[in-house]
C-alpha cells in the first residue's frame, strides 16, 4: 500500500514460544574447521519432537562436552538442558537418551546456525536467513551421528567470516569481570549468525553505524566507500540482504506526490518554468490535473550520477549525491533511509565490470554521456545492509561503533532472558517504503 506520506506498510505475523535457559562464561577459542558439506533439504523428515534420533552413549558424551564449552561461541551451555542430558546419559542408552540428546542438539544447532536472539529483539531486521533450508537441523544431526564427529560437524556451522573470528578471539581474551564488554561481543557475534553462513565470494556489505561500504572478494576487503545513512527514527536505514541486478548511470528522480502535491512543489514549478528548468525538473500536467515532476539527470539530481538497482519492498538502494561535502562529517546519519555512497561513479563502473554488464571503457563512456542508462548485470551481486556495534573496522581493527539507532538494548536484554524455541524466521515489523531521499 502506498500512501501520500510516502511510505508503504506490510505486516507479517510471527509466533514464538519461550524455553528456559541461563548464562555462563566464555571459554577458550576452538580451532578452525573446514566448511560443512551442504546436504539437500529433506522435507519428508519428521520434526525433532516427533522422531528422536538414535544416540549412543559415546555420542551423547561428546555432545555434553561440546555444550559445556559452547561459551566460546558466545552461547550459554545452560540453554541446552545439560543436567537433563547428563541424567539421561547416566540412565544409559534408550528412548530417554534419544529424546534428550535430540532436543539438546537441535537447540544448539538452531542457535549456532540462526542466532539465539528472537526476532522481536532484532529491530528493523528484514533479512530471512536461508541456512535452516540449506542445512536442516536433522540433516546436520544425521551427519554428526554418522561421522561420530559431533564437535567437528557442529563447529562447521559457525560463521566463517574473519569478523566473527575476531569477535570470538576478543571474547576469549576479555576478563570475565568485564561483563559489559562480554555482553556486547556476544550480541555482535549473534548478529553474524542472523545472516547466511555463506555470504558469497563477492559481495557488498555496509555496516550502518560505521558509515562505510565494503566491496569484499573472498573475505578480503578490496575497496571501501564512506556512506551517509538514514536519520534515527522512521527514516532509519533497515537491515536487508538484497541483490544488485544492475547499475543506473545518470538516474532520473521521480518526485513523490507527497512533495509534488502535498508540499506544493508542482504548483510552484508550473508557475515558474524558468526555475523548473534551472533545477533540472521536467513538469507535466495531465487533463485530469495530475502533476508529474521528474528531475532529469545531471550533477544536481538528488540521486547524483548513479544508483545501484537492487529491487526491494523498502525501496532502499545505494546511490550518489550532489551534497558530497557531507561525507566529511563524522556523524553521517542524515538521509531519508537510502545509503548515499562516496566515490559512487567508481563504484558504479566497478560493479558494471565485475557484473559483466560493461567494460571499464564502456561504463566510463556511459557515465560521461549524461544520459539515463541502465546497465543490467549478467552476474548479480549480494548486498548486505548490516548493523554491528562491535567488529572489525575497514582497517581490520576490532572497535566499537556508536549505536545510532538504539538497537543494542533489545538484543542485550534477550541474552538475559530464557532461550526462545520455535522462533519466527520473519519479522512482524512494518515495512517502510522510502520513496524520496531529499538532500539536506
Amino acid at each position: 500500500m502506498r500512501v501520500l506520506l510516502g511510505v508503504a506498510v506490510v505486516a507479517v505475523p510471527a509466533a514464538v514460544a519461550a524455553q528456559p535457559g541461563a548464562g555462563d562464561a566464555a571459554s577458550a577459542a576452538q580451532p578452525a574447521v573446514q566448511p560443512l558439506p551442504v546436504v539437500p533439504p529433506q522435507p519428508e523428515l519428521l520434526s525433532d519432537a516427533d522422531a528422536p534420533m538414535q544416540w549412543s552413549k559415546a555420542d551423547a558424551d561428546a555432545l555434553l562436552s561440546l555444550i559445556e564449552g559452547i561459551g566460546s561461541e558466545g552461547l550459554f551451555s545452560s540453554d541446552y538442558q545439560m543436567q537433563g542430558l547428563a541424567a539421561a546419559i547416566a540412565e544409559g542408552e534408550g528412548d530417554a537418551l534419544n529424546e534428550q540428546a535430540t532436543r539438546s542438539f537441535s537447540w544448539l544447532i538452531e542457535d549456532l546456525r540462526d542466532g539465539r536472539t528472537p526476532m522481536e529483539a532484532r529491530k528493523q531486521w528484514f533479512v530471512v536467513d536461508p541456512d535452516p533450508d540449506v542445512l536442516p537441523t536433522r540433516n546436520v544431526m544425521a551427519e554428526a551421528l554418522t561421522s561420530g564427529d559431533i564437535a567437528g560437524v557442529v563447529a562447521k556451522l559457525a560463521p566463517s567470516v574473519p569478523d566473527y573470528a575476531a569477535l570470538k578471539q576478543a571474547l576469549a581474551e576479555t576478563p570475565k569481570a568485564n561483563k559489559a564488554r562480554i555482553a556486547l561481543i556476544r550480541a555482535n557475534m549473534d548478529r553474524w549468525r542472523w545472516l547466511a553462513k555463506d555470504l558469497g565470494s563477492q559481495y557488498l556489505l555496509t555496516n550502518v553505524p560505521e558509515y562505510q561500504l565494503r566491496l569484499t572478494v573472498n573475505n578480503k576487503i578490496i575497496r571501501t566507500y564512506r556512506t551517509i545513512v538514514g536519520k534515527p527514527g522512521r527514516t532509519a536505514t533497515p537491515q536487508l540482504a538484497e541483490v544488485v541486478e544492475g547499475v543506473i548511470f545518470n538516474p532520473t528522480w521521480t518526485v513523490p506526490q507527497s512533495i509534488v502535491k502535498g508540499e506544493g512543489l508542482g504548483a510552484r514549478l508550473l508557475a515558474n518554468p524558468a526555475s523548473a528548468r534551472a533545477q533540472g525538473y521536467a513538469v507535466t500536467k495531465g487533463a485530469n490535473g495530475f502533476v508529474n515532476v521528474v528531475q532529469q539527470p545531471g550533477p544536481t539530481n538528488s540521486l547524483g550520477l548513479m544508483k545501484l538497482d537492487m529491487p526491494n519492498e523498502h525501496a532502499i538502494f545505494l546511490h550518489d549525491t550532489p551534497s558530497r561535502h557531507l561525507f566529511d562529517k563524522e556523524d553521517r546519519a542524515l538521509s531519508h533511509g537510502c545509503i548515499r555512497t562516496e566515490g559512487a561513479q567508481v563504484l558504479a563502473i566497478t560493479m558494471a565490470m565485475l557484473g559483466k554488464g560493461a567494460t571499464k571503457e564502456e561504463a566510463a563512456a556511459i557515465s560521461a554521456s549524461g544520459k539515463y542508462t541502465k546497465v543490467p548485470l549478467q552476474k548479480t551481486f549480494p548486498v548486505y545492509i548490516t548493523y554491528f556495534t562491535m567488529g572489525r573496522d575497514i582497517n581490520g581493527q576490532l572497535t566499537t561503533f556508536n549505536d545510532i539507532y538504539g538497537r543494542d538494548a533489545p538484543v542485550l536484554a534477550s541474552f538475559d532472558q530464557p532461550r526462545v524455541s520455535n522462533r519466527a524466521r520473519k519479522t512482524d515489523e512494518e515495512v517502510v517504503e522510502i520513496v524520496d531521499d531529499l538532500q539536506i
